[in-house]
Protein backbone atom coordinates (compact mmCIF):
# COMPACT_ATOMS: atom_id res chain seq x y z
CA UNK A 1 0.00 0.00 0.00
CA UNK A 2 1.39 3.39 -1.00
CA UNK A 3 1.06 5.88 1.81
CA UNK A 4 2.67 9.26 2.38
CA UNK A 5 2.78 11.43 5.48
CA UNK A 6 0.50 14.35 4.56
CA UNK A 7 2.20 16.57 7.14
CA UNK A 8 5.40 16.65 5.07
CA UNK A 9 3.45 19.06 2.86
CA UNK A 10 4.41 22.67 3.74
CA UNK A 11 0.87 24.07 3.46
CA UNK A 12 -0.55 21.25 5.55
CA UNK A 13 2.15 21.71 8.19
CA UNK A 14 1.38 25.43 8.35
CA UNK A 15 -2.35 24.80 8.79
CA UNK A 16 -1.89 22.08 11.41
CA UNK A 17 0.73 24.02 13.38
CA UNK A 18 -1.81 26.64 14.48
CA UNK A 19 -4.44 24.08 15.46
CA UNK A 20 -4.75 23.74 19.22
CA UNK A 21 -7.76 22.07 20.89
CA UNK A 22 -10.92 23.02 18.97
CA UNK A 23 -14.11 21.01 18.73
CA UNK A 24 -13.64 17.29 18.32
CA UNK A 25 -9.93 17.57 19.13
CA UNK A 26 -10.87 18.88 22.57
CA UNK A 27 -12.20 15.43 23.44
CA UNK A 28 -8.83 13.83 22.70
CA UNK A 29 -7.16 16.01 25.35
CA UNK A 30 -9.91 16.69 27.89
CA UNK A 31 -9.50 13.49 29.91
CA UNK A 32 -5.73 13.11 29.50
CA UNK A 33 -4.71 14.94 32.72
CA UNK A 34 -6.81 12.59 34.85
CA UNK A 35 -5.41 9.54 33.07
CA UNK A 36 -1.84 10.75 33.47
CA UNK A 37 -2.34 11.48 37.17
CA UNK A 38 -3.83 8.03 37.65
CA UNK A 39 -1.21 6.00 35.78
CA UNK A 40 2.09 7.91 35.50
CA UNK A 41 4.35 8.05 38.56
CA UNK A 42 7.39 9.96 37.26
CA UNK A 43 8.00 13.13 35.25
CA UNK A 44 10.13 12.04 32.26
CA UNK A 45 8.18 11.88 29.02
CA UNK A 46 8.65 11.14 25.34
CA UNK A 47 6.18 12.66 22.88
CA UNK A 48 6.28 10.23 19.97
CA UNK A 49 5.18 11.91 16.74
CA UNK A 50 5.03 15.35 18.30
CA UNK A 51 4.38 17.20 15.05
CA UNK A 52 4.18 20.95 15.68
CA UNK A 53 4.54 20.41 19.42
CA UNK A 54 0.94 20.76 20.60
CA UNK A 55 1.05 17.61 22.75
CA UNK A 56 4.64 18.33 23.87
CA UNK A 57 3.58 21.70 25.26
CA UNK A 58 0.54 20.05 26.80
CA UNK A 59 2.78 17.66 28.76
CA UNK A 60 5.27 20.33 29.81
CA UNK A 61 2.46 22.56 31.08
CA UNK A 62 1.53 19.66 33.37
CA UNK A 63 4.99 19.30 34.86
CA UNK A 64 6.63 16.75 32.60
CA UNK A 65 10.22 16.93 31.44
CA UNK A 66 9.48 16.08 27.82
CA UNK A 67 11.33 15.38 24.58
CA UNK A 68 9.33 15.69 21.36
CA UNK A 69 10.35 13.52 18.41
CA UNK A 70 9.08 13.36 14.83
CA UNK A 71 10.13 12.22 11.36
CA UNK A 72 8.96 15.48 9.73
CA UNK A 73 11.54 18.27 9.63
CA UNK A 74 8.85 20.70 8.52
CA UNK A 75 6.60 20.00 11.48
CA UNK A 76 9.53 20.20 13.90
CA UNK A 77 10.44 23.55 12.39
CA UNK A 78 6.97 24.81 13.27
CA UNK A 79 7.32 23.37 16.78
CA UNK A 80 10.57 25.25 17.32
CA UNK A 81 9.10 28.49 15.95
CA UNK A 82 6.28 28.29 18.48
CA UNK A 83 8.36 26.94 21.38
CA UNK A 84 12.03 27.88 21.17
CA UNK A 85 12.69 26.44 24.64
CA UNK A 86 11.32 23.00 23.79
CA UNK A 87 13.44 19.91 23.14
CA UNK A 88 12.45 18.72 19.66
CA UNK A 89 14.42 16.07 17.78
CA UNK A 90 14.26 14.71 14.25
CA UNK A 91 14.50 10.92 14.06
CA UNK A 92 14.58 8.48 11.16
CA UNK A 93 11.34 6.60 10.63
CA UNK A 94 11.00 3.76 13.13
CA UNK A 95 14.36 4.41 14.78
CA UNK A 96 14.66 5.73 18.34
CA UNK A 97 18.42 5.19 18.65
CA UNK A 98 19.13 8.93 18.54
CA UNK A 99 17.75 9.08 22.07
CA UNK A 100 20.98 7.38 23.24
CA UNK A 101 19.23 4.78 25.36
CA UNK A 102 17.16 7.26 27.37
CA UNK A 103 14.15 5.77 29.14
CA UNK A 104 10.90 7.41 30.19
CA UNK A 105 8.05 7.19 32.67
CA UNK A 106 5.64 8.07 29.86
CA UNK A 107 5.63 7.63 26.10
CA UNK A 108 2.73 9.64 24.66
CA UNK A 109 1.43 9.09 21.14
CA UNK A 110 -1.31 11.46 19.96
CA UNK A 111 -2.76 10.30 16.61
CA UNK A 112 0.68 9.15 15.39
CA UNK A 113 -0.38 5.57 14.70
CA UNK A 114 -3.15 6.82 12.39
CA UNK A 115 -0.30 7.64 10.01
CA UNK A 116 1.84 4.51 10.38
CA UNK A 117 0.61 2.37 7.50
CA UNK A 118 1.65 -1.26 7.83
CA UNK A 119 1.52 -3.95 10.48
CA UNK A 120 5.30 -4.37 10.23
CA UNK A 121 5.93 -0.66 10.88
CA UNK A 122 3.44 -0.57 13.73
CA UNK A 123 5.09 -3.60 15.36
CA UNK A 124 8.54 -2.01 14.98
CA UNK A 125 7.42 1.24 16.59
CA UNK A 126 5.61 -0.43 19.49
CA UNK A 127 8.64 -2.62 20.23
CA UNK A 128 10.89 0.44 20.36
CA UNK A 129 8.44 2.41 22.48
CA UNK A 130 8.14 -0.48 24.92
CA UNK A 131 11.93 -0.65 25.15
CA UNK A 132 12.06 3.09 25.91
CA UNK A 133 9.99 2.74 29.10
CA UNK A 134 11.42 2.77 32.60
CA UNK A 135 10.32 0.09 35.03
CA UNK A 136 6.64 0.77 35.63
CA UNK A 137 6.47 3.23 32.74
CA UNK A 138 3.43 3.45 30.49
CA UNK A 139 2.53 4.21 26.90
CA UNK A 140 -0.49 6.49 26.54
CA UNK A 141 -1.86 6.38 23.02
CA UNK A 142 -4.73 8.24 21.39
CA UNK A 143 -5.90 7.03 17.99
CA UNK A 144 -8.88 7.62 15.77
CA UNK A 145 -11.77 5.27 16.29
CA UNK A 146 -12.92 3.53 13.10
CA UNK A 147 -16.20 5.41 13.69
CA UNK A 148 -14.55 8.75 13.01
CA UNK A 149 -14.32 7.87 9.31
CA UNK A 150 -18.02 6.98 9.04
CA UNK A 151 -19.85 9.98 10.51
CA UNK A 152 -19.99 13.78 10.66
CA UNK A 153 -18.34 15.74 13.47
CA UNK A 154 -17.84 19.25 14.79
CA UNK A 155 -14.29 19.25 13.41
CA UNK A 156 -14.40 16.67 10.62
CA UNK A 157 -16.45 15.60 7.63
CA UNK A 158 -16.39 12.25 5.85
CA UNK A 159 -19.57 12.45 3.74
CA UNK A 160 -17.54 12.81 0.52
CA UNK A 161 -15.92 9.42 1.10
CA UNK A 162 -18.58 6.66 1.13
CA UNK A 163 -15.82 4.15 0.38
CA UNK A 164 -14.76 4.51 4.04
CA UNK A 165 -17.79 2.38 4.93
CA UNK A 166 -16.06 -0.68 3.49
CA UNK A 167 -12.61 -0.14 5.03
CA UNK A 168 -10.97 -2.87 7.06
CA UNK A 169 -7.96 -2.69 9.35
CA UNK A 170 -4.95 -1.54 7.36
CA UNK A 171 -6.97 0.20 4.64
CA UNK A 172 -6.55 3.86 3.72
CA UNK A 173 -9.44 6.14 4.65
CA UNK A 174 -10.04 9.83 3.99
CA UNK A 175 -11.31 12.64 6.19
CA UNK A 176 -11.40 16.45 5.97
CA UNK A 177 -10.51 18.72 8.89
CA UNK A 178 -13.00 21.59 9.15
CA UNK A 179 -10.98 23.71 11.61
CA UNK A 180 -8.14 24.62 9.22
CA UNK A 181 -7.96 26.58 5.98
CA UNK A 182 -6.47 23.53 4.25
CA UNK A 183 -9.53 21.57 3.17
CA UNK A 184 -7.72 18.87 1.22
CA UNK A 185 -8.55 15.34 2.38
CA UNK A 186 -6.26 13.73 4.94
CA UNK A 187 -5.36 10.09 4.34
CA UNK A 188 -5.18 7.93 7.45
CA UNK A 189 -4.95 4.19 8.03
CA UNK A 190 -7.94 2.65 9.78
CA UNK A 191 -7.11 0.16 12.55
CA UNK A 192 -9.60 -1.63 14.78
CA UNK A 193 -9.40 -2.22 18.52
CA UNK A 194 -9.02 -5.97 17.92
CA UNK A 195 -6.14 -5.38 15.50
CA UNK A 196 -4.39 -3.04 17.96
CA UNK A 197 -4.81 -5.57 20.77
CA UNK A 198 -3.15 -8.22 18.62
CA UNK A 199 -0.18 -5.86 18.14
CA UNK A 200 -0.01 -5.15 21.86
CA UNK A 201 0.14 -8.87 22.56
CA UNK A 202 2.88 -9.40 19.98
CA UNK A 203 5.02 -6.60 21.45
CA UNK A 204 4.74 -7.58 25.12
CA UNK A 205 2.21 -4.89 26.07
CA UNK A 206 -1.16 -5.09 27.80
CA UNK A 207 -4.07 -2.69 28.13
CA UNK A 208 -4.18 -1.06 31.56
CA UNK A 209 -7.09 1.18 30.62
CA UNK A 210 -9.11 1.92 27.50
CA UNK A 211 -11.28 5.03 27.31
CA UNK A 212 -13.53 6.45 24.60
CA UNK A 213 -14.45 10.07 25.42
CA UNK A 214 -17.88 11.49 24.64
CA UNK A 215 -18.92 15.10 24.34
CA UNK A 216 -21.15 16.64 27.00
CA UNK A 217 -24.16 18.77 26.24
CA UNK A 218 -22.92 21.59 28.49
CA UNK A 219 -19.61 21.94 26.63
CA UNK A 220 -19.34 24.99 24.34
CA UNK A 221 -18.91 23.12 21.07
CA UNK A 222 -21.37 22.42 18.22
CA UNK A 223 -21.37 18.67 18.73
CA UNK A 224 -22.88 16.59 15.93
CA UNK A 225 -22.29 12.94 16.85
CA UNK A 226 -19.76 13.42 19.65
CA UNK A 227 -22.27 13.01 22.49
CA UNK A 228 -23.27 9.49 21.38
CA UNK A 229 -20.30 8.12 19.40
CA UNK A 230 -16.70 8.54 20.47
CA UNK A 231 -14.31 9.69 17.72
CA UNK A 232 -11.20 8.65 19.67
CA UNK A 233 -9.79 5.63 21.48
CA UNK A 234 -7.41 6.25 24.38
CA UNK A 235 -5.17 3.44 25.62
CA UNK A 236 -2.88 3.18 28.62
CA UNK A 237 -0.40 0.36 27.99
CA UNK A 238 2.01 -1.38 30.34
CA UNK A 239 4.75 -3.93 29.73
CA UNK A 240 3.99 -7.55 30.60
Amino acid sequence: MEFSNVYEDAERAEAYATLEFPGTYYLAFRDLPEMLTKHIAGASALDFGCGAGRSTRFLRDRGFDVIGIDISAGMLGKAREMDAAGDYRLIPEGDLRLLDGATFDLALSMFTFDNIPTLEKKLQNFKQLAASLKEGGKIVMVVSSPDIYLHEWASFTTKAFPENQHARSGDKVKIIMKDTHDQRPVEDVMWSDAAYRDIFDQTGLYVVEMHQPLGREEEPYPWINETRISPWVMYVLGKK
